[in-house]
């Protein structure tokens, strides 16, 4: 995961001093990749055990690894294709503008949110998922379209699943899981009061809880057992939950098709799922 977008996604949450280290670095990557400890230090105001212990908070050893993280966020920076450009959408935008900052958004947010998980966390998640008993999917507004549309997915491979758009039977349905079971919770922002009340009530029945969230610190992921990110530039301002829903819907997808590669059994499934809706397709 880039340094970056964990600094930026701690960048609340953290003490004064290191919001100082921090804003530095996101505003000056060039500059601190010049700077000595003591460098960093003195142009931040802060003192040289501040910026090594500031280091050590975001897991690195000391100053030169997180040195070495910038340079490597830096050099692999993604510049968006010849053509498009990324930036918020104005009102006074032309139309060829709008399409452009859209597809760009979109663009970025899939790759940023494939670099926010990393492999190891990816396959604990298929393993829950391809070994529950049950499978619950939670989420609100725009994170439960994201929902349903996973649900048919797992439903082709013959996965049981539990999906409700009435908050009631969803916390009744994750009251009646168990260890063997998994909940799959879909929330941005981690703070959707309905999602957090069924991870709290799966969570109390011993399921394995997986969020699926932002990279800023939340609720949901106290709650859950294994974290998934989804990476968004709408969190200050955003008319609907675009680019995040479509942060969403790849994640799934790539969780669906890495769940497909495991059952081997998921072939014959998914051919006669489309042998029986054949039926109903106009001739």
């Amino acid at each position: 995961m880039s340094i970056f977008k964990v600094l930026s996604a701690k960048l609340e949450s953290m003490t004064q001093a290191d919001q100082q280290i921090a804003q530095f670095i996101l505003d000056h990557p060039e500059q601190m990749l010049t700077l000595s400890s003591q460098g960093l230090a003195g142009a931040t105001g802060r003192s040289q055990s501040s910026v090594v212990k500031f280091s050590q908070k975001l897991g690195y050893g000391g100053y030169q690894q997180l040195k070495l993280a910038v340079n490597k966020a830096k050099a692999l920076e993604w510049q968006a294709p010849g053509g498009i450009i990324h930036g918020s959408i104005d009102s006074s935008d032309s139309y060829m503008t709008i399409l452009q900052k859209l597809i760009g958004s979109k663009l970025l947010s899939m790759r940023e949110t494939t670099a926010a998980n990393n492999e190891q966390t990816i396959d604990r998640a298929i393993e829950a998922l391809a070994t529950a008993r049950k499978i619950q999917l939670a989420g609100v507004g725009a994170s439960s379209l994201v929902a349903k549309d996973f649900s048919y997915k797992l439903l082709k491979i013959g996965r049981s699943v539990l999906i409700e758009s009435d908050t009631h039977i969803q916390v009744a349905n994750a009251s009646g899981l168990g260890p063997d079971d998994t909940l799959l919770a879909l929330s941005h922002s981690g703070r959707s009061l309905e999602t957090l009340q069924i991870a709290e009530v799966a969570r109390q029945r011993g399921a394995t809880v997986i969020s699926v969230t932002g990279l800023q610190p939340n609720p949901l992921l106290e709650l859950a057992d294994i974290h998934l990110f989804t990476v968004a530039d709408e969190e200050r301002v955003r008319s609907s939950a675009i680019t995040s829903r479509d942060a969403q819907l790849m994640l799934m997808d790539m969780i669906f098709i890495l769940l497909l590669r495991r059952q081997s059994d998921a072939p014959d499934y998914i051919h006669n799922s489309e042998t029986a809706v054949s039926v109903l397709k106009a001739r």
